[in-house]
């Protein structure tokens, strides 16, 4: 048994006036409680800096600038690091990444993974983006991440961290089954995501009131299908009158729930990962070496969009 006792440390709202200090102890005082429960690593959410600020239009660079950190640690982000070495215990956290490559602003919606000595041992950068590039007409709040970050470029890298091999995602990623299957192909054994997600955001109520249940069900079937554990978190409540989702959870290999948030503010849950859990799935109903046949699956890299048949 390889035991990695691990907690998701949900996020209430942040508001826009709320500082990165202000923020940064509130992601402090979870890490304490993380670590007086015996855990290892605790997982932080997407954008766990800052409000989600895809949901508004913002024309002025530089505000727009001040939701992004150039630099990872920075003043602000320090004492995560400090407190991470100091208590021995990892993290993954979610922000909004700018950087500058030949004089041109880059925007990333990026996550990291920080081990017991404070270093940063893996970055993840968000493939899939949802929403918009553009504001859309009659919506109360808008969600443009497509005009705010740009895909990731690192691909779904697994390293060896924390005794397993460790693999990231961010929230839209963990309902496209290829996040899971790609990291699924390395062996990973814990896919840790943050994520925020609005009530709303599709504009159709049949899907939008399905928002939970889309939630766990994403989750489990890629902890399940590729046997693996799944630590999700949320930034979730009524933030700036937008209503987030929470239901942050810690998913089995098996695909069952260890456990659930219950509530839609600052909580932290907790469980003890048996990070071989998983090997008996690999090895009989997800034995991919014995049961795979990609000469079949050309059309998931070589077709983006759907084409009917002839």
């Amino acid at each position: 048994m390889r035991k990695l006792v691990t907690a998701a440390a949900q996020m209430g709202p942040i508001a826009k006036s709320e500082t990165r200090v202000h923020t940064v102890a509130r992601l402090l005082e979870m890490m304490r409680e993380a670590k007086g429960r015996g855990c290892e690593l605790v997982v932080f959410p997407e954008l766990a800096l800052t409000t989600f600020f895809p949901r508004w239009m913002i024309e002025d660079e530089a505000e727009l600038d001040s939701y992004y950190e150039t630099d990872m640690p920075g003043p602000a982000t320090q004492p995560l690091f400090d407190a991470a070495k100091d208590l021995g215990i990892g993290f993954y956290l979610g922000y909004g990444e700018l950087v500058v490559v030949d004089g041109v602003k880059r925007r990333f919606n990026t996550s990291i993974l920080v081990d017991q000595g404070g270093n940063i041992v893996s970055t993840y950068r968000k493939v899939h983006l949802p929403g918009h590039a553009e504001p859309q007409p009659g919506r109360d709040f808008q969600h443009l991440e497509k005009l705010y970050f740009e895909p990731g470029d690192l691909g779904f890298p697994v390293v060896k961290a924390f005794g397993g091999h460790m693999g990231m995602a961010i929230c839209n990623d963990r309902r496209w089954p290829e996040t899971y299957r790609v990291m699924g192909l390395q062996d990973v054994e814990m896919v840790m995501l943050g994520y925020n997600t609005p009530f709303g955001h599709v504009g159709e109520q049949a899907m939008d009131s399905l928002t939970l249940f889309h939630n766990l069900l994403s989750m489990q079937a890629g902890a399940y299908q590729n046997a693996t554990w799944v630590v999700g978190t949320a930034k979730c409540g009524n933030e700036e009158g937008s209503a987030m989702g929470g239901q942050s959870v810690i998913v089995a290999p098996s695909g069952e729930i260890a456990a659930q948030a219950v509530t839609v503010e600052d909580e932290v849950i907790t469980a003890a990962c048996d990070l071989d859990m998983g090997k008996t799935y690999k090895q009989t109903v997800f034995d991919f070496a014995a049961h795979r046949r990609p000469e079949h699956y050309g059309l998931i890299v070589e077709r983006t969009g759907a084409i009917p048949p002839a």
